[in-house]
């Protein structure tokens, strides 16, 4: 089953550390607010829960980061990710906006957007929202069931997120909303009745993503255990199928696996990483690219912020890419899009064929139904896209 990608949090393709982009000037940047009210029991994000008395260190940390930047960097789209960033609060916001424009400077009519849980929209933190430039907020909703709502450890409650869709929507912002499926004991008749909801805000954007069980969290200790009970794969299936046919019968772009916009509203940023192109990104657990080189920042937000603070290194992974290596990375992103991979733009962008790449797994996919091929464009079939996980094996070193 496919798996959602997290933004920015040095899941994608390629990236550098504490140090000097080198290939090209990166107009994209993504910033990790690691704060949170609470974490919940699926989540294995870089945050901190209840530790509001560390932002003071944060902002410093941050601002020393940002130092690193010899210029300020021009910038087609800025990603605040987390963690839920709507948890600094309106004032909190504005703080970070002074402190990021010294080295971050948004071009017109650039993307800007927040991660923010539907409890913290209020009149105030739209206000904040608009004054800061932000262009788009993700809402962090997963779900409008309020049985799934509590299956899944959230905090809010569906009127919760009608009511911050409405006043973003109303102020002109533009609205992605998350979905989840999968969750524990939830049906295909709750998924289906979620995206109908989902449809009835008239958001521009919704990201629809399966539940994973990561390695360490509370959900995944309570599912060895016992106590919970992962959806059979059968039905996370048809859940999945279900998304596509319902959101694009309503007249979303399914664009990416796990995306889909209006006309004229897919998220710029994620399109930026599908494509390869080099960004920087600071704050905890946040990753950079240049083409090449991933560095990864510390995840831990006390050692990030020591190591900041302290002069030290603050990275917690370098991965260097041969040139073979990132062209097999940008073939796995690529064809997470539904556009698929244009061979000769591949070409142009990795100096790499495809077929001489990875010409044996794509005659598998091709021969298994899983992909199609016009002798130019390579894309998956909608069977591929359920299984498109297992496929990336094939052609990762």
């Amino acid at each position: 089953m496919i798996k959602p990608q997290p933004v920015g949090h040095g899941h994608s393709c390629g990236q550098l550390a504490c140090g000097t982009l080198g290939l090209m000037q990166p107009r994209h940047a993504y910033v990790h607010v690691p704060f949170c009210r609470h974490r919940c029991g699926y989540c294995d994000f870089t945050l901190v829960a209840g530790r509001d008395d560390l932002l003071d260190r944060y902002y410093a940390a941050l601002q020393r980061e940002l130092d690193r930047l010899v210029a300020p960097l021009s910038l087609d789209t800025l990603y605040l990710g987390g963690g839920t960033p709507s948890h600094l609060g309106p004032d909190g916001l504005r703080r970070l906006f002074t402190l990021l424009h010294e080295r971050l400077r948004p071009v017109h009519n650039a993307e800007i957007s927040v991660e923010a849980n539907p409890l913290d929209v209020t009149p105030e933190f739209v206000t904040a929202v608009r004054e800061c430039g932000i262009t788009r907020v993700s809402l962090g909703a997963q779900s409008l069931d309020a049985t799934v709502l509590a299956a899944l450890d959230r905090d809010h409650r569906p009127d919760d997120v009608r009511r911050a869709a409405d006043q973003l929507l109303t102020s002109g912002l533009t609205v992605s909303l998350d979905l989840m499926t999968a969750a524990p004991g939830q049906s295909l008749a709750e998924v289906e009745a979620d995206l109908s909801a989902a449809v009835g805000l008239a958001v521009e954007h919704i990201s629809v993503y399966c539940l994973t069980w990561e390695k360490g969290t509370a959900f995944e200790v309570r599912r060895q255990k016992g106590q919970l009970q992962q959806v059979d794969n059968a039905i996370e299936q048809a859940m999945f199928e279900a998304a596509i046919d319902r959101l694009t019968a309503a007249g979303y772009e399914h664009y990416e696996v796990s995306n889909f916009a209006r006309p004229g509203h897919r998220c710029r940023h994620n399109e930026a990483y599908w494509d390869c192109r080099p960004w920087e990104a600071f704050g905890p657990g946040a990753a950079r690219f240049d083409g090449r080189t991933r560095i990864t920042n510390h995840r831990s937000t006390t050692t990030w912020i020591n190591r900041v603070l302290a002069g030290t290194d603050c990275v917690g992974d370098v991965d260097a890419m041969s040139a073979e290596a990132a062209a097999s990375e940008r073939l796995v992103v690529g064809l997470r899009r539904r556009a698929g991979i244009d061979r000769v733009a591949f070409y142009a962008a990795s100096g790499s064929d495809l077929d001489r790449l990875a010409g044996s797994a794509i005659a598998r996919w091709i021969a298994a139904g899983l992909a199609e091929d016009d002798g130019r464009v390579l894309r998956l079939t909608r069977a591929g896209l359920l299984v498109s996980d297992s496929l990336w094996a094939d052609v990762l070193p």
